[in-house]
């Protein structure tokens, strides 16, 4: 235990995803040796960012206006949209420069043992953006895990009547991976998702 403002520091740092006791205290240290105008441009990013981050209206991504940049994108596809669970997600596929149509960011995914159902997500905005019938194929790209399957089938059983295609991004063995250390469900994803190489 520190004094005062030190342990208050290392408190609220240990506050933060993924930052344990030892990886606070060790922030909390840097930013102190660090230099003046090091810590005040943290502060200064740190403020801009509750003050002017948002929700887009439309997709619940981040953004500084009402929309984020993809939403107001006139080249991006209206009928593809791509069902993730964060934003992070949006900017992990965006770094592939695969896909050309627009997300829908659910704000988590379906998980009963933390309490987490549909009505905790944003599903009822998803239908909303459906009935228009722009959009002819969902992509669901929820994570590969339990609470990310489950999501999965729920909305692919409640978007069924509708419709539209829908389809889940494949999974399986990694690039630079051996097989000897893939789980058998990853394994198992793999062979299901096999293609046909042409000679």
């Amino acid at each position: 235990m520190y004094e005062g403002a030190v342990q208050d520091l290392i408190d609220e740092l240990g506050r933060l995803p993924g930052v344990g006791p030892k990886s606070a205290q060790r922030i909390a240290f840097h930013l102190l040796s660090a230099e003046s105008a090091d810590v005040t441009r943290l502060v200064a990013a740190l403020t801009r960012v509750q003050e002017s981050v948002r929700f887009c209206v439309t997709c619940y991504n981040v953004a500084e206006a009402e929309q984020c940049r993809i939403c107001r994108d006139p080249r991006r596809a209206e009928d593809v949209l791509c069902v993730v669970e964060e934003p992070k997600d949006v900017v992990a596929i965006e770094r592939t420069r695969e896909f050309r149509g627009r997300y829908h960011v659910l704000g988590g995914a379906i998980s009963p043992i933390d309490g987490v159902g549909p009505d905790d997500l944003r599903v009822k905005e998803l239908m909303t953006r459906l009935m228009n019938g722009a959009v002819t194929e969902l992509i669901i790209a929820t994570d590969p895990n339990l609470e990310g399957e489950a999501t999965a089938a729920y909305l692919a059983r409640l978007v069924g009547p509708m419709g539209l295609t829908v389809s889940r991004l494949a999974s399986g063995l990694p690039v630079g991976g051996d097989l000897e250390y893939a789980d058998e469900v990853t394994l198992g994803r793999a062979f299901e998702g096999r293609r046909r190489i042409e000679a």
